[in-house]
């Protein structure tokens, strides 16, 4: 390689923003909002199983890193499906209101010892809002269009086109669907194919995954469609945010909000990640590690397919290598989204 070629693309390198970084993020752990809206019991029994977990893995970041290790914790809360999916009636909705379901969280984490640095919203995974002086401004960054667009899916061998491509479909999987969905094949009688994983180990595991959907909602007393994006998809892009993986333009994307202020009534009315403790390290990390109850393991499963076939910016990963490889202790960071990534699933005793 040339050395017009090194300096070309150190240039297009510097072009991209730069994002502090911690060694490890920490999710502690997932409720659906139902779950927060009814009681505190089910709150307090996972968090009281998370508080262990947090406090040994930042031990161990600070064995592997020094005491200088830098761990931060955040907690993604679950309100894109409950404002937006049509079956929750305004009586529900109310009912979400993040000023009770916020307060009766973060109370609840600090009974358990469980530290909350950073607090983020599963609809900022879908549209970013822009804030200015504590109050949302112009038009949102469309992240979950953005990254769709990123999708590249393995071409299946010998394919029919029988079935639309993931950008038509909506559904994307991780190897050769069955021969049921050969064109033609409802007209002859033909031996059955099962489907099959594309780098199998002497057996498949077989995942299609549903990435959105079309519904139609009223506004202004117009029916118009709209995308909902599936929840395994919009996972994908909190676990991506949490990485630093994602720019828009070479700029960050839903940077953290310092936030001090009262609740709102409105989740609308919330930055996308709120910074909750001043003190605490960056969002992103090179690592990132998700505690989480086992009830979302399909959803894990289905995340790490999704990032296997994201086509991610070449510049920010070699900007984090760059970022790493100076660390005090060096630090690897995999080019694969899914090496840098880890889950503790909880089970129900």
């Amino acid at each position: 390689m040339s050395s017009a070629t090194d300096y070309s693309e150190a240039g297009e390198r510097n072009r991209v923003a730069g994002q502090p970084l911690s060694h490890l993020s920490i999710e502690v752990g997932h409720f659906y909002m139902d779950e927060l809206v009814n009681g505190v019991d089910r709150i307090h029994a996972q968090l009281r199983k998370v508080a262990p977990i947090v406090a040994a893995q930042i031990a161990a970041a600070e064995k592997e890193f020094g005491p200088g290790a830098r761990v931060s914790t955040c907690f993604l809360v679950d309100d894109y499906f409950w404002t937006r999916t049509a079956t929750r009636s305004r009586d529900a909705r109310r009912a979400a209101d993040p000023r009770q379901v916020l307060e009766k969280l973060l109370v609840a984490a600090e009974q358990c010892e469980v530290p909350i640095d950073y607090l983020a919203r599963e609809a900022g995974c879908a549209e970013v809002p822009s804030f200015q002086d504590g109050e949302p401004v112009g038009e949102p960054v469309r992240l979950a269009e953005m990254m769709a667009a990123r999708i590249v899916a393995e071409p299946e061998r010998d394919s029919t086109g029988r079935r639309p491509p993931t950008v038509e479909s909506g559904w994307l999987c991780n190897g050769r669907r069955s021969s049921e969905y050969d064109a033609g094949q409802a007209m002859r009688i033909a031996r059955y194919r099962p489907p099959e994983e594309f780098g199998a180990r002497n057996h498949s595991i077989f995942l299609d995954v549903q990435l959105w959907s079309r519904q139609l909602e009223e506004v202004a007393g117009q029916q118009v469609e709209r995308i909902l994006w599936s929840c395994p998809f919009l996972a994908s892009i909190w676990q991506l945010l949490r990485l630093g993986m994602i720019r828009d333009e070479g700029a960050m994307v839903a940077a953290p909000v310092p936030w001090e202020d009262p609740w709102p009534s409105d989740w609308s009315r919330l930055p996308a990640v709120m910074k909750l403790n001043s003190k605490a390290k960056p969002f992103a990390a090179y690592r990132a590690l998700s505690v989480l109850p086992y009830s979302y393991l399909g959803i894990e499963h289905a995340v790490r397919v999704i990032l296997d076939h994201l086509q991610l910016d070449d510049d920010v990963h070699a900007k984090l290598a760059e970022r790493g490889a100076g660390e005090r202790i060096p630090v690897e960071v995999p080019r694969q989204a899914t090496r840098r990534l880890n889950h503790i699933f909880l089970g129900d005793v």
